[in-house]
């Protein structure tokens, strides 16, 4: 799974959020790659929360 398809899953926008805030898209994607997309979510979960209100895919 890239993590283009994890935002998808967790319907954010990862256009609109790699154009809005660069360095946490870079930042986020860099841990991704790093851990299993479950630990990643545990992670940032309420963060996630946050982008998604933010980023909504519609």
């Amino acid at each position: 799974m890239t993590f283009e398809d994890y935002l998808i899953q967790k319907k954010i926008n990862a256009i609109q959020f790699k154009q809005a805030d660069p360095a946490t898209y870079v930042d986020w994607q860099r841990v991704f790659v790093d851990v299993h997309p479950e630990s990643f979510t545990a992670q940032k979960k309420f963060l996630l929360n946050d982008i998604r209100r933010k980023y909504l895919v519609r």
